[in-house]
């Protein structure tokens, strides 16, 4: 009989992690399991689970204002009842689906807001019968907690209800103690999966050609990037080079008219590219934030890349993700408070003048790896955490 995985997946605000999820599911699929997936965000247009059946629970993000506020699509709070009734339909869909395998993304290390539902699946879950196999699974780098409580709390959950923590990194690069101040308490569940990265496929010679390629996610943070890369074209030795900025679907219309006007002939602007790794393994330049998704892109397309975090005061990852990347030679980094064209091209002319950065040791089957190490644990075999 087929195993049967619940994957739990919401988006709260960026929408990164869902294609994370949906990578780790593909490979659960191809592994021959039956995957259900707990959809709690607003549908992103175009994007599906392949193979699996995604169950829609009435959608929540987090507030425009106020992050830790639940909004549904309207932008009204999310009330009582509103809650109750997702909590009901995740319960009903775990008795439902019996499966063998419950998996959470990011919690209980991040969505905690979502707590009034999860923490009623994970005791249904123990008190079950035959109960599953609980597994969280997280990113590489992790959100810096200023509340040191919220770290207890979250160990405190993994053990009393999870089996195993799968950390989507590779750990000789970073690893789980890096970013997380209480790892040393759980290392026995922990088991690093690689890169989740997506399936390397052979360059197309007569496909598009760009020797530059800015990418800045969903855009509606990368208006001070996208125009400080432009400004810097002309001041680099890539000045000549073929541009291509891509600037993400949320960009404003006012940020993006006036990005037109800081254009030259050599520079084409895109709002969205569905097969970025490809046009990156043509580039000979990326520059881009330093999310998790556009780094694994970077390393499967092996181009030199620039990256320039997002930092608002608060979020760490990307900052932390930067300087790790910077440290280890495998990108030249530009600061967040350095948004300049004169900083972007002085960058440019430094990494274009060192040798390429050698990745080749970095593993990036992590979605293949993930789905291996989850068959084995279904499977009842006893793998040991890496201490």
């Amino acid at each position: 009989m087929r195993k049967k995985f619940l994957f739990y997946v919401q988006h709260l605000q960026g929408v990164g992690h869902v294609f994370r999820a949906s990578r780790i599911v593909e490979a659960l699929v191809a592994k021959g399991f039956a995957v259900n997936v707990a959809y709690g965000g607003e549908p992103i247009d175009g994007f599906t689970f392949p193979g699996a059946k995604v169950h829609y629970l009435p959608p929540v993000r987090a507030g425009g204002e106020v992050f830790n506020r639940l909004e549904d699509p309207a932008g009204n709070a999310v009330d009582d009842a509103y809650k109750e009734h997702r909590r009901d339909l995740l319960l009903a869909l775990f008795d439902e689906t019996a499966p063998d395998v419950v998996i959470t993304e990011a919690f209980p290390f991040g969505r905690r807001q979502m707590r009034f539902e999860l923490m009623p699946l994970l005791e249904r879950a123990r008190s079950n019968a035959n109960p599953p196999l609980l597994v969280s699974s997280i990113r590489d780098i992790l959100q810096h907690n200023a509340k040191p409580f919220k770290d207890r709390e979250t160990v405190d959950i993994l053990k009393a209800h999870f089996d195993r923590v799968l950390v989507h990194a590779d750990p000789k690069l970073v690893r789980l103690e890096d970013s997380f101040p209480l790892a040393a308490e759980i290392l026995d569940m922990v088991l690093y999966t690689g890169i989740v990265s997506p399936e390397p496929k052979s360059v197309d010679p007569a496909g598009e050609n760009f020797d530059v390629v800015v990418s800045v996610g969903g855009g509606a943070l990368g208006h001070e990037l996208l125009t400080a890369t432009a400004g810097a074209k002309g001041r680099s030795c890539l000045r000549d080079g073929k541009w291509l900025l891509i600037t993400g679907p949320k960009i404003s219309p006012e940020h993006e008219a006036e990005l037109v006007t800081r254009l030259d002939d050599g520079i084409t602007l895109r709002t969205f590219m569905p097969d970025l790794s490809s046009i990156l393994a043509r580039a000979q330049l990326s520059i881009s934030r330093v999310g998790y998704n556009t780094v694994a892109d970077i390393y499967r397309a092996g181009c030199r890349a620039i990256v320039v975090p997002f930092f608002d005061g608060i979020e760490t990852e990307q900052v932390t993700r930067a300087a790790l990347l910077k440290k280890r030679g495998l990108a030249e980094m530009v600061g967040h408070d350095e948004q300049t064209p004169e900083a972007v091209a002085a960058a440019i002319d430094r990494i274009m003048a060192a040798p390429p950065p050698d990745r080749g040791a970095i593993d990036l089957e992590g979605a293949a790896n993930a789905a291996a190490i989850l068959g084995r644990l279904v499977a009842g075999e006893r793998i040991a955490g890496i201490a």
